[in-house]
């Protein structure tokens, strides 16, 4: 009775059900396995922000390039307060403000952006307290380079003079006369009682949407597996129902050979010749 299972038609089903469910239990556990590669990264983000809090200040030099292992770590740098930008559309406590961000001028000429603090509402420069002048030594947690996208940053365009929408070199190359690092830091205290900015995780490294999607995902694949093994069943279910009606000589329903015959139509009905 099963010996339909060896014809051509039933070859072709039966590799492609062996070839489709391995590819779905694979795709699934990959998609597994990154969402907990980034429940993972969020632990260890969690426990990094901690133990920064805990870690005395290192110098800059020490902790450059910024990664995953060195962002949010405290740093300490001394220079000289120099241009100042401000940063909109930036939220903190649910509120709707701005950054007061500062080239800090540290030796060798290079510019590091220090965010002094936050300010609600829009933009003013006039709102925006001034630098200290001279000499200054700041303490703050180092981030990363900023890029659309990140954190909602918006992409840069259309913003008034002494603006810019992401804090990173490549924004802000253009708005200042000297080159500057690729990281920024966030004072631990708000500069003339600006409120401060909390440090931000490594991008990737929590429970945002994209990680959810991943779970989604890895159920999306394995349900592909069970369908494709509930279609198999069914279509040998129905080729085993259509031999052995075949054997009992039951006919299927529907119009038979006869009815749907026109010399078995009506000689009433048909066309008079």
């Amino acid at each position: 009775m099963y010996r339909f299972l060896l014809t051509p038609r039933w070859w072709g089903i039966n590799v492609f059900v062996l070839l489709a469910i391995p590819f779905c239990v694979f795709m699934g556990s990959w998609q597994l396995g990154r969402f907990e590669a980034r429940v993972d990264d969020h632990r260890t983000a969690r426990a990094q922000d901690v133990s920064n809090e805990k870690e005395p200040a290192r110098p800059l030099a020490e902790l450059l390039p910024v990664d995953k292992a060195t962002s949010g770590k405290q740093t300490t740098a001394t220079g000289r307060y120099d241009k100042q930008l401000l940063v909109p559309d930036r939220e903190l406590d649910g509120r709707s403000g701005y950054y007061v961000l500062t080239m800090l001028r540290v030796d060798g000429g290079r510019a590091l952006p220090v965010v002094r603090g936050w300010l609600p509402g829009t933009p003013d420069p006039a709102k925006a307290p001034a630098p200290p002048a001279g000499q200054v030594t700041i303490t703050g947690a180092l981030q990363a380079s900023e890029t659309p996208g990140d954190n909602g940053v918006s992409a840069q365009g259309g913003l008034p003079a002494g603006q810019t929408a992401a804090i990173s070199s490549a924004s802000l190359v253009n708005l200042v006369p000297y080159d500057v690092y690729d990281a920024w830091v966030t004072l631990d205290k708000g500069d003339s009682g600006m409120a401060a900015v909390p440090a931000s995780s490594p991008a990737d490294t929590g429970l945002d949407l994209k990680a959810f999607q991943n779970l989604g995902y890895t159920g999306e694949w394995f349900v592909f597996a069970g369908f494709v093994v509930f279609m198999w069943f069914r279509l040998l279910r129905r080729e085993v129902e259509m031999i052995r009606d075949a054997e009992l000589g039951i006919v299927p329903e529907g119009p038979t050979a006869e009815q749907a015959s026109p010399s078995a139509q009506d000689p009433a009905s048909s066309p008079v010749r």
